[in-house]
C-alpha cells in the first residue's frame, strides 16, 4: 500500500532500472561516508600531522586530472552503469586495503598515499558516467523529479552512514570504518549489472583525442557552463583546504573529536536531504544566479570554523548550507541534461567535474602547511575570502544572470513515463 503511494506521488519509482540505481545511490553514499570521517582521523592517529592530512586527501584528488576525462569518452561509448562497477571495485579496493592495514597497525604514509591515489581514481572514473546514466534510464519531464529523489536516497543514505562512522570511530577505530567503506561498495554491483542501458551509438569510430575535442567545443560553446565552472574551480579549492582538510584537524583540538566531525557531517546531510524534498518542487526562475549565489554561501563552512562557533551553531550552518547546496546541485544537473546533447553528456560532465576539481589537490596541499605557519583561523579565513571574490567575479556574465528555467508545466509525461517503463 506505501508503495503504490509512493509510486503514484513519484512517477519515476515506476521505472524498474531507477529502483535498481535508487538500490546503488543508497548503499553507496553510505559507504563512503565510512571513508569520509575514517581517512582523516587514520592519518591523524598515525602520524599527527596536518601536512600528513594534506598530502594524503590531496592523492585522492589528483587521479580527477587525468582519468576524469578519459572516463567521459567511455562513459559515451559503453554502458555508463558498467563504468560507475569499475569506479566501486577500485574504491572498495583502495579503501578496503587501508583499512586492513590499520587495523594491523602496519599503515605507513607512503601506503596511505597509494591506496587514497587508486580511490582518487575510482572517483575520478565515477562522476561523469553517474552524470550520463539518469538521463538514459528516465525520460526528460521526469528529470528533475528523478534527480531530486535520487539525491535524496544518496543523501539520506550519507546522514545515516556519517553519524554511524562517526561513533565507530570514535569507539573502535578508523580501521574499521574504512573496511565496511569497502565491503558496502562491492555490495553494489549487482545492481549495477541489472540495468538495461545501452551505450551511445557511433556514426564512425573516432580516437579519444577526437572525442575529447568535441567534448570540449561543447563546453566551451555554453558560457554560463565554463563560467560557474571556473568559480567552482577556486570555491573547491577553498573549501576542501579550509574545510575538509583542517575542519577534522578543528574537530580533534577544540570539538572533542571523531564524534564532533562525524555531527558536522550528518548535519550537513540532514540539510542535502530537506532540500532534496523542497528541490521536487521548487525551480528559481534564473538558475544559474541561484547556483553562483549558493557557491558564494559556501564560505560559511571555512568561517565558521575561523571564528570558533561552538558545535551546535557548527551543525545549524552545516543543515542550512546542505539545503541550499542540494536545491543547486538537482538544478545543475537538470541543466546539464537538457542543454547538453545525450551522445555528449558524459565528455562535458567530465569537463565540469575536472574544471571544478581541478585546483583541489592544490587547496588540500597548501591547507596543511600554510596552517602550521600562519595558523588554522587564519588560513580559513583566507579560503572564506577566496570564495566571496571568485563568486562575485562570476556574476559579471550576463548569460548567468539572466538565464531562466524552462516552462515544463502540463507537459505530457504519460507515453514517455510507458516507453521507459516497458525499457
Amino acid at each position: 500500500m506505501l508503495w503504490r503511494a509512493l509510486a503514484h506521488r513519484f512517477p519515476v519509482l515506476a521505472i524498474r532500472d531507477f529502483r535498481l540505481l535508487l538500490a546503488d545511490r543508497l548503499l553507496a553514499p553510505a559507504a563512503v561516508a565510512f571513508s569520509l570521517v575514517g581517512v582523516s582521523f587514520a592519518v591523524l592517529d598515525i602520524t599527527g600531522s596536518t601536512a600528513d592530512l594534506s598530502y594524503v586527501l590531496a592523492a585522492q584528488i589528483a587521479p580527477s586530472l587525468v582519468f576524469t576525462l578519459i572516463s567521459g569518452v567511455i562513459a559515451d561509448r559503453i554502458p555508463p552503469q558498467r563504468v560507475i562497477v569499475a569506479a566501486n571495485i577500485m574504491i572498495a579496493v583502495g579503501e578496503g586495503t587501508l583499512g586492513v592495514l590499520v587495523l594491523s597497525g602496519q599503515a605507513r604514509l607512503w601506503q596511505m598515499i597509494v591506496l587514497e591515489t587508486l580511490t582518487g581514481v575510482g572517483m575520478a572514473v565515477f562522476w561523469p558516467a553517474s552524470q550520463a546514466l539518469l538521463p538514459k534510464i528516465v525520460p526528460d519531464p521526469l528529470l528533475q523529479q528523478a534527480n531530486a529523489v535520487s539525491r535524496l536516497a544518496m543523501n539520506a543514505a550519507q546522514m545515516g552512514g556519517a553519524a554511524v562512522a562517526g561513533v565507530v570511530v570514535a569507539v573502535v577505530g578508523p580501521g574499521w570504518a574504512m573496511s565496511v567503506c569497502g565491503i558496502g561498495l562491492l555490495g553494489t554491483i549487482p545492481f549495477l549489472l541489472a540495468i538495461r542501458v545501452t551505450g551511445h551509438e557511433r556514426v564512425e569510430n573516432a580516437g579519444m583525442i577526437s572525442e575529447l575535442r568535441d567534448g570540449w567545443s561543447e563546453f566551451s560553446s555554453h558560457t554560463w557552463l565554463w563560467a560557474i565552472v571556473a568559480q567552482f574551480c577556486v570555491i573547491l579549492m577553498a573549501w576542501y583546504g579550509g574545510f575538509q582538510v583542517l575542519g577534522p584537524a578543528v574537530a580533534k583540538a577544540d570539538l572533542g573529536g571523531p564524534a564532533a566531525w562525524g555531527a558536522i557531517t550528518a548535519a550537513e546531510a540532514l540539510g542535502l536531504i530537506i532540500g532534496g524534498l523542497l528541490s521536487l518542487r521548487f525551480t528559481p526562475r534564473r538558475p544559474m544566479l541561484f547556483v553562483v549565489c549558493i557557491g558564494a554561501a559556501m564560505a560559511v563552512s571555512p568561517l565558521s570554523l575561523a571564528m570558533h562557533w561552538p558545535l551546535p551553531a557548527l551543525c545549524l550552518a552545516a543543515v542550512s548550507l546542505g539545503v541550499t547546496m542540494e536545491i543547486m546541485m538537482v538544478q545543475w544537473s537538470v541543466a546539464l541534461a537538457r542543454n547538453v546533447p545525450p551522445g555528449k553528456l558524459a565528455r562535458v560532465s567530465a569537463y565540469d567535474a575536472l574544471g571544478s576539481v581541478m585546483a583541489m589537490p592544490l587547496g588540500a596541499l597548501v591547507a596543511g602547511p600554510l596552517a602550521a605557519e600562519i595558523g588554522l583561523s587564519a588560513t580559513q579565513y583566507g579560503a572564506a575570502a577566496l570564495i566571496l571574490v571568485a563568486s562575485a567575479l562570476t556574476l559579471l556574465s550576463r548569460e548567468v544572470r539572466t538565464m531562466r528555467s524552462p516552462a515544463t508545466a502540463g507537459t505530457e509525461t504519460g507515453p514517455l513515463l510507458a516507453e521507459a517503463v516497458e525499457g
